[in-house]
């Protein structure tokens, strides 16, 4: 598995240490064993098909240069850890937030942070909370999501924890033109300016994965986001 991130790391054209590579694999063996009891996430028994759909996939923003000034990231709706896990691997020097709604999955965040020594954290809220939170609203320079919900939605959980001028950046897949369109409205209502979309190809796959790049040009107003299960109801 080693190799196997290294070697597709180099071609996607992303910086990663054999001491990096390492700390994948040792993710990659804890997740696999906390699977077993608590069902986090799919994940292949072939080494080639995780390393692909999950460390691969989530490291893609690193082919490109980082919004100028980014010191923190936010990873709304981790899940399993991704990107959240994999993009603090490659990058020590950010402070990483993690924030997922399910305690199971909080309490295994927290192992992998303590066990490969990682610069982050992990917050067990639902991402309406969090951003109401004063600590937590408007306080990131990036934030990231992958697999968590269409853009409308996503931009009502993520725009309210970017600050003024950081950035938003969706994992999003072909249809990625149609989910932009419907979240015009979220845009302008939550203060965020789509700004361009960016492919992240895997090598060797044919999977048509873009990036999402979203500016935050204004405050988000109080009223968002709304309580739990209102964005779902009534999306923007």
């Amino acid at each position: 598995m080693k190799e196997l991130l290294l070697k597709g790391a180099e071609q996607m054209g992303v910086a990663m240490t054999a001491e990096q590579a390492q700390a994948f694999c040792e993710y990659h063996r804890m997740l696999v064993s906390a699977n077993k009891t608590m069902n986090l996430t799919r994940i292949s028994d072939d080494p080639a098909e995780a390393v692909d759909r999950n460390y691969l996939d989530s490291i893609a923003p690193l082919k490109y240069p980082l919004p100028e000034g980014t010191k923190t990231l936010v990873d709304v709706g981790s899940g399993a850890g991704f990107p959240g896990i994999p993009l603090s691997i490659l990058l020590p020097q950010i402070q990483v937030t993690l924030i997922d709604s399910l305690e199971k999955r909080v309490k295994f965040l927290e192992s992998v942070i303590r066990e490969l020594g990682l610069n982050a954290r992990a917050l067990h809220l639902r991402a309406e909370i969090a951003g109401k939170e004063i600590a937590l609203r408007e306080q990131f320079d990036l934030a990231t999501s992958r697999a968590v919900a269409s853009m409308n939605l996503l931009c009502e959980f993520t725009l309210p924890l970017v600050r003024v001028g950081g950035t938003m950046i969706a994992y999003k897949g072909p249809a990625w033109e149609e989910e932009l369109a419907a979240a015009q409205r979220a845009l302008e209502k939550l203060g965020g300016r789509y700004v361009r979309t960016l492919p992240a190809p895997v090598p060797g796959r044919d999977w048509n994965h873009t990036l999402i790049y979203v500016e935050k040009a204004a405050p988000t107003p109080a009223a968002y986001p709304r309580r739990p299960g209102v964005p779902e109801k009534k999306p923007l």
